[in-house]
């Protein structure tokens, strides 16, 4: 191992004497990029966005945004960071730099009014302008905006009259955008600047180096005072450093635990990254099953994918926000344990089961057995979720219900997913997969609405019969987000829509 370095803007830095919980935000401020703000310090806001270079999904490597204010410094060594002044392009010595496309569309469509929002605009834009295939409507998110009917119309007062709301002419997605937020509430102007940016040069620097590998995760061993960060080689490695060192706290996409450290001030003695081990970043589809690796982030699955799996193609736009999407893994929604998760719902209908590995082997643990109590599970604390398996094949019908007070980037009230095996010839249904989440203290299995469902026709009755048993299911409560009588009765009309938005599609 070699010393602890970080490479921003072009330039090696080291990363000691920053303790190891030292966030790339503060660790860039301290160093004079302060372009990169603290707004929330939860991962809500995006003002603290900056680029990473991460495995590509079509190209050897992807300029990836990412909250800096969540992520520990320390999990980049060996890494690139391009911050919102890294992107302007180097003049001659006696000129100044030139703006970056992204930043000049900023600028000459009013995109900036304080300002305090503006670099980590221009971080999130500039990964998208540099996703590799971004073309008109391209991409899971477009699929799912016009399957499900959302931004369908037109908007003359946008660049170039865009034929979907949210994807612009020129390819822009603006769930690009969706982590982002302008206290000023100049929207339009930043959108107009997003549907106006066009391809990057043949001479850009930054389009050039996804040709290239990105840096290998390098093995980390970081110590200051009394805390240790870690970046195990192999999963090995990783399994017996959990085992010999119990007080060791495996941590992903930090887009939890960073949450914790900076809110709560939680200190760990010991932090071992898992997010960049090989073994759990394969995404491997065989005849009966498909496996995806626990540490693949949302963003990578979604992308290799690319609406495979229908239920998943539904989850992910409305899983938080691009940002988080970008860090956050499958392992780490289903490790917390956490009630309102949004993958847990989708998968316990998808009949997924986990894969346990720990230093004498692994097991295979069905979704619905794997949740014991309130952030509990049958996972020892020696153990590590390797990967998540979901049977083929897949069930026809196919919904993901969100119910929050925002349309995107909230925690869920109540999610529901629907797997529905209906016959079309009988209009009979086969088989029905219902998971729940922010209904009890796990997310769960609707298993009375399900045995109400099989075996009867799919007609306006028997739905109506089954929503009454839906609305019952779990055991929700009253709290900020929801009371416990609007939780259920939302239960129960998803089953409602559900029926609402198949019945032509099922009878055709």
């Amino acid at each position: 191992m070699t010393e602890a370095r970080i490479t921003v803007n072009g330039l090696q830095t080291p990363i000691a004497p920053a303790p190891a919980h030292t966030t790339v935000l503060d660790f860039l401020r301290e160093r004079g990029l302060t372009g990169t703000k603290e707004g929330c310090a939860e991962g809500e806001c995006g003002a603290c966005s900056v680029l990473v270079a991460r495995p590509g999904v079509h190209k050897p490597t992807d300029w990836v945004a990412v909250n800096a204010c969540l992520v520990p410094v320390a999990a980049l060594d060996g890494q690139e960071v391009v911050t919102a002044e890294g992107l302007a392009i180097p003049g001659e010595p006696s000129t100044p730099p030139t703006l970056h496309p992204v930043q000049e569309e900023m600028a000459v469509r009013g995109g900036s009014q304080c300002g305090y929002c503006t670099p980590g605009f221009v971080c999130s834009m500039a990964a998208e302008y540099y996703r590799p295939g971004r073309g008109p409507h391209d991409g899971p998110e477009a699929a799912y905006a016009r399957s499900t009917g959302l931004g369908t119309e037109t908007d003359a007062h946008c660049p170039g009259s865009a034929t979907d709301a949210e994807h612009g002419p020129n390819g822009f997605d603006l769930h690009a955008l969706s982590g982002n937020l302008c206290r000023c509430t100049g929207y339009r102007p930043i959108r107009d600047a997003a549907f106006a940016v066009g391809e990057p040069a043949p001479e850009d620097p930054l389009a050039r180096r996804r040709d290239q590998a990105p840096p290998e995760p390098a093995a980390t061993r970081y110590t200051t005072d009394d805390s240790t960060f870690l970046r195990p080689a192999t999963l090995a490695e990783a399994l017996r450093l959990l085992r010999e060192r119990p007080d060791a706290v495996p941590v992903a996409g930090s887009t939890d635990f960073g949450v914790e450290v900076n809110i709560r001030s939680r200190r760990e003695r010991c932090v071992v990254a898992i997010d960049r081990l090989p073994e759990l970043r394969s995404l491997h589809l065989a005849s009966d099953h498909i496996e995806i690796g626990a540490g693949l982030t949302l963003t990578e699955i979604e992308r290799r994918l690319d609406g495979e799996v229908p239920l998943l193609a539904a989850l992910f736009p409305q899983f938080a926000s691009r940002l988080i999407r970008n860090g956050a893994t499958l392992g780490g929604n289903l490790g917390t344990g956490s009630p309102i998760g949004d993958s847990p719902p989708v998968l316990l209908a998808l009949e997924a089961s986990l894969v346990l590995a720990d230093a004498d082997g692994e097991r295979e643990v069905p979704l619905g057995e794997y949740f014991t109590g309130y952030r509990r599970s049958v996972r020892r604390p020696d153990e590590l979720i390797r990967a998540v398996r979901v049977p083929l094949p897949l069930a026809p019908v196919t919904a993901f219900h969100k119910i929050a007070k925002r349309r995107f980037d909230d925690i869920s009230s109540v999610a529901v997913a629907f797997a529905l095996d209906i016959d079309a010839a009988e209009g009979v249904v086969r088989k029905a997969r219902i998971g729940l989440g922010g209904v009890a203290a796990t997310p769960i299995r609707a298993l009375a609405t399900e045995a109400a469902l099989e075996g009867r026709p799919w007609t306006a009755e028997t739905v109506e019969a089954a929503a009454r048993v839906l609305r019952g299911e779990g055991t929700p409560m009253d709290d900020h987000r929801a009371s416990a009588l609007y939780r259920s009765a939302m239960l129960g009309r998803s089953l409602s829509k559900l029926y609402a938005q198949t019945t032509e599609a099922v009878s055709s």
